[in-house]
């Protein structure tokens, strides 16, 4: 290799690691999956480093293109795999630092919930809703991104806001109640008192369970609060009642969340969604192969 490509390999590297955490907040938005969007960036980069040097002026928007790209071509593929998935699926939880949850709106895009609430857009939807809204980039840099012109990508882009405000929470995530309903969930686990959980259940709570099939979950969605609460019952004191339980709190995905072990293994993730104090949507991962990326914390940036 000459002097002249190991200078261009050394700039096209410290672009990329400059942009990386940005590059994988995309794609993780976008997919809902870390080790989807770790496959992603692999990808990116081995596009980027086959980029002649000298023709990028701006190397984040030329690697936010490359990467939302792969991105798209990754999540049509992966909705064909969720069609075959047992039970629901949710996204992957990430152990997030806590600047994330100081930035309110990239908080609320990582969020379960609003992960959950993406799934119901088009690929195309998904992309342009997350580059403009969660990373404020304009039509024109968006446009070049998902192969449409710039006046299309705003009729997609009004679309999906739409379809989103629709689905998303009615008033801003309140960490303070989220804490509240997982510190109820908290003493259960440990005390097998569920009477104060029980009572922050909304008369439409949704409860999700995912375990991919490897592990017992709920197969389909469990829906009100008295079928939930028989649910609780008996599993949180199925657990409480085994003695090797433990809980601890943790920041997942922007928000307050309780990490369950049995034994000392990681058994679950669980996380709420809260809507005037009550409990509205349950989250439980139980999936192993979602459960290994919490031993360190993710970066995730705008």
């Amino acid at each position: 290799m000459t002097e002249r490509n190991h200078g261009t390999t050394d700039r096209a590297t410290e672009a990329f690691v400059t942009h990386r955490n940005l590059l994988f907040t995309v794609a993780y938005e976008m997919l809902g999956s870390a080790a989807d969007a770790e496959d992603v960036l692999q990808e990116t980069w081995l596009r980027w480093v086959e980029v002649e040097p000298g023709v990028v002026r701006d190397p984040r928007a030329y690697l936010v293109r490359i990467t939302t790209r792969q991105a798209l071509m990754r999540l049509r593929s992966l909705r064909r795999r969720k069609e075959t998935y047992v039970g629901p699926w949710l996204p992957e939880p990430l152990l997030t630092a806590p600047d994330v949850a100081e930035d309110v709106e990239l908080a609320e895009g990582v969020s379960m919930a609003m992960l959950l609430v993406l799934e119901t857009l088009t690929p195309t939807e998904r992309a342009v809703f997350v580059l403009r809204e969660v990373f404020g980039l304009d039509y024109g840099e968006i446009a070049g991104a998902v192969d449409k012109k710039p006046a299309a990508v705003r009729q997609i882009a009004h679309r999906a806001r739409n379809h989103v405000a629709a689905r998303r929470p009615r008033e801003a995530v309140s960490q303070a109640e989220s804490r509240a309903a997982l510190l109820a969930f908290r003493r259960a686990i440990e005390t097998g008192d569920l009477q104060s959980l029980l009572d922050q259940l909304a008369p439409d709570v949704v409860f999700l369970s995912d375990g991919g099939g490897a592990v017992q979950a709920a197969l389909s969605p469990v829906v009100g609060a008295e079928r939930v609460s028989g649910l609780l019952t008996a599993g949180l004191g199925r657990i409480a009642g085994t003695g090797t339980a433990s809980v601890e709190w943790a920041q997942i995905n922007g928000g307050p969340a309780l990490i369950v072990r049995m034994g000392g293994q990681i058994d679950g993730v669980l996380a709420v969604r809260t809507e005037e104090g009550l409990i509205t949507e349950l989250y439980f991962v139980r999936n192993p192969a979602k459960l290994s990326r919490l031993g360190q914390e993710t970066a995730l940036r705008r």
